[in-house]
């Protein structure tokens, strides 16, 4: 599908659902392809196969990617795009579904994008200071 194509359809869904900006359906787009490209690498057995991820599989790849180009500013920047949970991404894909930009098996369902990972965890922890975990106080002698 062309970007042109693509963005016409992006904007159909915004009329129709404008939870989430535009920028989230690219970003989810590039995701998409960054997973794909990460489990040939890491499963070169998938090579050939079909190019359907899981929900998990996908939400795992946004994590890494988002990770990897945002840095510490992911989740704010989710945030931005009306993304604040893994259900959101969810719904774009499914979203992009519904106008055939994606496809689906039999047993794909919005569901697969509940509660996977928590965003604090995901987007926030790791950049955080080692010592800022550690109550106040506390003696390292035991």
């Amino acid at each position: 599908m062309q970007d042109l194509e693509f963005s016409e359809i992006v904007g159909l869904i915004c009329k129709e659902d404008s939870r989430f900006d535009r920028k989230a359906y690219d970003f989810v787009r590039q995701a998409l392809d960054h997973t794909v490209k990460e489990l040939k690498r890491k499963q070169p057995e998938r090579t050939g196969k079909s190019q359907h991820v899981t929900g998990a599989e996908l939400l795992n790849g946004i994590r890494d990617y988002a990770l990897d180009r945002f840095g510490p500013l992911t989740k704010t920047l989710l945030n931005t795009w009306g993304i604040r949970r893994c259900s959101d991404f969810g719904d774009i894909v499914f979203n992009l579904i519904e106008y055939n930009v994606f496809s689906k098996t039999e047993s794909d369902r919005r569901e697969d994008f509940a509660d996977i990972y928590d965003f604090d965890e995901a987007f926030v922890k790791p950049f955080q200071p080692a010592g800022t975990r550690r109550s106040r106080g506390a003696s390292s002698g035991a």
